[in-house]
């Protein structure tokens, strides 16, 4: 992003599960945060970083994510020794410390915020040995992913927030009935009465979402079938750069010889984000009559003021530059989305 899994819970609510209230702090700095998303720092001496602790770190932080058909890391993480954890470093966006010393009873966790500069997450894992450490950090591994994670998707919806797009904000609303900031990095494509298609060109990339509603015919609206059945035929208005050429889904892929295909279905969930709940679907795209494609994460709920599904569908393409930081921006955008603003609410902003 240029200017600055998915967990429902509020930072706090994650950290204090993790190690209890007094763990979660947050102090003022005027300093600015460095670093790129999903890029940390993680403090751990060399003995600890080349035993079991620093296997299960890894194994956390750089799993492959799940949205891609390709590996990349949860987080680029830049290892450092105790002693070189100092200037820069220290002002970090993402920083993770390990302190394993006999002065502590019982292995911890805990998460503060805005230590040494803003806006930052800081993470201290504290513990009497490497091993009773690392099989806390087990126990603990995806929690802590969570609070990192979720500091990144609040760095991204604050800056839709602050840079937001007041013409895009208007087409939503108009069109969708709903409140929902967009920041104005991405532009618009298409407008239609059901549909609206907005992205980030790039030379070698595109970054991009579309957002579309139908009438609310019961729960069979909601199958992963007509999910589906309903993306392709929207998806069929994003023009590819041949003539002719139009978005799909795709619903075969090699088999492990790569000589057969076999059916595909998107991965299918089901989560709710505040009071809405949420169908998220994780699939692939490509583009009929031209070998150009990506991943897709779409969601999809129902607006219970107007009876009609609603789904905002995000993919990239990026063949050349990795997608991660690409995709999570745009996973962020469901949190933008507010269905409890009152016609008052609009009309006082129009």
């Amino acid at each position: 992003m240029k200017r600055i899994f998915v967990n429902i819970l509020m930072a706090a609510v994650v950290a204090m599960s993790i190690v209890g209230c007094k763990a979660f702090h947050t102090v003022s700095s005027g300093e600015t945060a460095q670093g790129r998303p999903y890029e940390l720092v993680l403090v751990c001496s060399q003995p600890q970083w080349q035993s079991e602790l620093g296997d299960t770190l890894r194994y956390f932080l750089q799993q492959p994510v799940a949205e891609l058909p390709t590996y990349e890391p949860r987080f680029d993480v830049m290892r450092i020794m105790p002693n070189n954890f100092k200037s820069l470093t220290r002002t970090h966006r993402n920083i993770v410390v390990v302190n394993v010393d006999k002065e502590f009873a019982e292995p911890s966790i805990s998460v503060r915020y805005d230590v040494t500069a803003k806006p930052q997450v800081f993470v201290t894992i504290k513990g009497p040995d490497t091993e009773s450490v690392a099989s806390y950090v087990g126990e603990n591994g995806n929690n802590i992913v969570q609070v990192l994670e979720k500091a990144e998707r609040d760095r991204t919806i604050a800056y839709a927030r602050r840079y937001a797009s007041q013409p895009m904000k208007e087409l939503i609303r108009n069109t969708f009935g709903v409140e929902m900031n967009i920041s104005d990095d991405y532009k618009l494509r298409t407008q239609s009465p059901d549909m609206v298609w907005i992205s980030q060109e790039f030379p070698t990339a595109s970054q991009g979402f579309f957002i579309y509603k139908y009438p609310y015919e019961g729960e069979q609206s909601l199958s992963a079938k007509a999910l589906v059945k309903a993306r392709n035929r929207f998806a069929s208005r994003i023009p590819g750069p041949k003539e002719g050429s139009f978005m799909t889904t795709v619903n075969k892929i090699p088999d492990e010889t790569g000589l057969e295909y076999v059916p595909y279905m998107p991965e299918y969930r089901t989560m709710r984000i505040g009071s809405q709940p949420w169908i998220e679907m994780v699939g692939l795209w490509d583009v009929e009559n031209y070998f150009m494609g990506g991943p897709f994460v779409s969601y999809t709920t129902v607006n219970s003021r107007t009876n009609e599904v609603i789904t905002i569908d995000c993919y990239v393409y990026s063949p050349k530059v990795e997608k991660r930081n690409m995709l999570r921006e745009l996973q962020a955008l469901v949190h933008l989305i507010d269905f409890n603003a009152t016609d008052a609410d609009m009309a006082a902003e129009q």
